[in-house]
Parts: C-alpha cells; structure tokens; sequence
C-alpha cells in the first residue's frame, strides 16, 4: 500500500484541508498520513477563524511521520505564515522528497485571505522550489508570476514566469477564465504545454476542490505516474465528486469524495 503525507490546514467542515486530502487518499486505496499546520472554524459560507500552529510542532509532526511510516509523496496545502512554510520547505529538502506537490492556497473558495502578506516570499523562494508540482488557480498564478491572467496566451506566459524561480511542473488551472475551463500543465524539463480541456460545470459545490485536486495528483504520482497522467486521471475523478456533490451546505458545499477513482 503506497503512503501519502498531506502538511495542511484542518476545516471544521470536513470539505476542504486535511479532511478533503485524508477522504480522497483513502478512496485512492492509499494510507493517509498528516501534519496539521492550523485550525480553521469554517462552513461552507465562509472562515471565520484561523488558528495557526506553532512551526517547529508542525516540523515535528513530519519528522514524527518520515521516522516511522516514510510517505511515497506529499501534498501540501494551506501554510499561512513564513515560519510554517520555512520549516516544511526544510523538511522537504532534509528528507529528499522526490514527489512533493504544493498547492499553493492563498484564498479560500468563499474568498477569505488565508496567507499571509508576509509569507509570500518565503513561499516563492522556499516552498515552491522544493515541489515535484504546484497547483495554482489563475488569482495565484497571477500573485506568482506578477501579471494578469485573461487567456490561454497569458497562462503560458505566466507559466514561463513561475518558472523563472522554480524548475518543477506547473498546473495552472483555468476555471477563472471568463470564456474557458482549461487547465495548463507546463512541464519545466521540457519547456511543454499540455492543455487539458474543460468545459464548466454548472455548480456551487466547489468548497476543497483545489484540496482534492492536488491530494489526487500526490496519489497518482505515488503510484508512479507521470505528471501529465498524474492530472489527467485526478481531473476525471474531481470532475465526478463534483457532479456527484452531496448538496450540503448553504454556500459553496462539499464534494463527493467517494466517487470511484
């Protein structure tokens, strides 16, 4: 059985952060294994706390984890302030993870802040360079590469940006295009775009999508797939617990994790 460490935030509401990563690993036939990196009082119509956790306890549920039960990959997800962020990236390089994938979360779905101004940097300069992949939607790119995001055109050009500081893949999801849905996949070894089409679903169960996203991608990629076979198979299956979303909630609601892989 393959093993997946997710570093990420806790939410209360069970649809996005370390539930959404723990329920999608698990339908994926994989062993979950976690760090909590802060806890979060929310539903799905907004957060309304955020309680981080101290930074040298977050390193030392990861070094608990790699001392006993080694993950094959890793996902990280919400790590809001500098201190997390450069003790996880240390961790990463200390431990030589060779399949670490960063979503790199700085807005909730409902549109809370949930990073930091002053982490950024220590998210461009150290987090982000010690991933296999990151996963950012078009707000974030546009953070990373310093320019507006309006079209396929300008998604390939920030994607060369991004890797203006970091050599990995880059998945820049498209759902915020006025006119498209399309994801990029840039792969940084061979300067290559891959474009998996997609068309919108008409939905408001969208709360942990990115979550879910990037915990399906750690799992395919420690299974041994490639990164474009990684994103195409973990498309199809947030593409079905979105179609199959249980309807709960009075805002954004939840997916449906359990739709078969």
């Amino acid at each position: 059985m393959k093993k997946v460490l997710t570093i990420a935030g806790s939410d209360s509401s069970g649809g996005a952060g370390i539930q959404a990563d723990i329920k999608t690993i698990t339908v994926h036939g994989m062993f979950a294994l976690c760090a909590v990196t802060a806890l979060t009082a929310q539903n799905t119509t907004g957060v309304f706390g955020v309680l981080n956790a101290d930074a040298a306890f977050v390193s030392a549920q990861i070094d608990a984890v790699f001392d006993d039960i080694p993950p094959d990959s890793v996902k990280v997800g919400m790590v809001s302030t500098a201190p997390i962020i450069e003790a996880i990236a240390e961790r990463l390089i200390r431990y030589r993870v060779q399949k670490a994938v960063v979503d790199p979360v700085m807005v909730s779905t409902s549109g809370a802040r949930l990073l930091e101004e002053s982490a950024l940097v220590s998210l461009q300069s150290k987090l982000i360079p010690a991933a296999s992949l990151i996963t950012p939607n078009i707000p974030e790119a546009e953070i990373l590469s310093g320019m507006t995001i309006a079209s396929r055109s300008d998604m390939s050009a920030a994607a060369r940006k991004i890797a203006a500081f970091y050599k990995g893949d880059i998945l820049i999801k498209g759902g915020h295009l006025a006119d498209d849905a399309s994801d990029l996949l840039y792969e940084g070894k061979r300067d290559e775009d891959i474009w998996f089409p997609g068309g919108r679903l008409d939905s408001t169960s969208t709360h942990g999508t990115g979550c879910t996203l990037s915990s399906a991608i750690a799992c395919n990629l420690a299974a041994g797939m490639s990164s474009r076979e990684a994103v195409a198979k973990a498309k199809r299956y947030i593409t079905e617990a979105i179609r199959q979303a249980p309807g709960f909630g009075r805002g954004h609601g939840p997916l449906n994790h359990l739709v078969t892989v």
